[in-house]
């Protein structure tokens, strides 16, 4: 009988690939972090993914890119907001996008930290004790008490002159107001670093906001389009954008839509967990947006994804592609 089974088992190749060989961090002798960060190319998987976007986070400062940085709330609510705030600080970043929560977290960490829980936790029991769970992080409510405060006195003086003001205006004037260096908003304002909070009223401060003008004074109110003019126009103006985005949702979006206006960002990282499969924005990747005409597509790799938990490689990505 012939037997071909050999062959179906172990066809064999006929030539050698030119691509690199696959090859891990060599951890004896003395460490270097920056060559176990550059050795992540040649590892595979999604550590090869952080080793282009480490590359093309070089490549957005190469070219003198205008930067947007993307990010949601649990950003903030992490020990990653330490990290926002350093390249604010340091002038690595020329746009922040990001949410009403991570404005209102940002406020109460000036004064009361969030503290380490667990991720299975009795929640009936947290309920009953006035603390909530954010993963594996308890907020316990007396902070939102203390933020209630805090902004209704804001609001006197924000809204004192000008009935209708912008996210912009808002995020602004609530970082002049911080005196924390690890707070964004703070940095933000400090550096004249815009932040733009499209959707403003989706969480505590949409919620005092609601009560204020019940209570205080009918006529305050939050205009959004005229950040939108301002956030397509400069976009336009941008010789080269540049994009990261941590997370997905309304942030990241806002970012890709306002940069269709110029044909596209020119430099873009995705960090996300978001999966392609249902469809949504959040796990949508970049090439997805190119078919939009919201990223460019150049012969040479401008566009990648690290499909990780931000907490665990964002640190990693400033660490490689934002230290000098």
């Amino acid at each position: 009988m012939d037997d071909n089974s050999h062959d179906h088992v172990v066809p064999g190749s006929d030539e050698e690939l030119a691509t690199a060989d696959v090859q891990g961090y060599d951890f004896r002798g003395e460490f270097d972090f920056q060559e176990m960060l550059e050795s992540y190319a040649t590892t595979g998987f999604q550590a090869t993914q952080l080793a282009e976007a480490i590359d093309i986070a070089e490549q957005m400062q190469d070219a003198d890119a205008t930067i947007y940085l993307t990010c949601t709330s649990n950003i903030i609510s992490s020990g990653l907001r330490e990290v926002v705030a350093h390249l604010v600080r340091e002038g690595y970043v020329d746009v922040l996008i990001t949410t009403a929560g991570s404005l209102a977290e940002d406020v109460i960490k000036t004064a009361k930290p969030f503290k380490m829980g667990a991720w299975d936790a009795d929640e009936a029991a947290l309920r009953e004790q006035g603390i909530n769970r954010l993963g594996n992080l308890f907020v316990p409510s007396d902070r939102y008490v203390w933020l209630e405060k805090y902004l209704y006195d804001f609001f006197d003086e924000f809204f004192a002159e000008e009935k209708v003001r912008t996210p912009t205006a808002f995020a602004r004037e609530l970082g002049e107001t911080l005196d924390d260096p690890d707070s964004v908003l703070k940095q933000a304002a400090d550096n004249d670093v815009p932040v733009y909070c499209p959707a403003l009223t989706d969480a505590e401060v949409g919620n005092f906001l609601y009560y204020y003008r019940q209570g205080y004074d009918s006529e305050v109110g939050i205009e959004i389009l005229d950040d939108y003019d301002s956030l397509i126009e400069d976009g336009m103006l941008a010789d080269t954008t540049g994009l990261i985005a941590v997370g997905g949702g309304v942030p990241k979006h806002h970012a890709i839509m306002t940069n269709l206006f110029r044909g596209g960002a020119d430099y873009v990282v995705y960090i996300s967990t978001g999966m392609e499969g249902d469809g949504s924005l959040s796990g949508a990747p970049p090439n997805e947006a190119v078919s939009w005409g919201k990223i460019k597509d150049d012969e040479q790799t401008n566009y990648t994804q690290v499909e990780a938990e931000a907490t665990l490689v964002f640190p990693l990505l400033v660490a490689g592609a934002f230290s000098d």
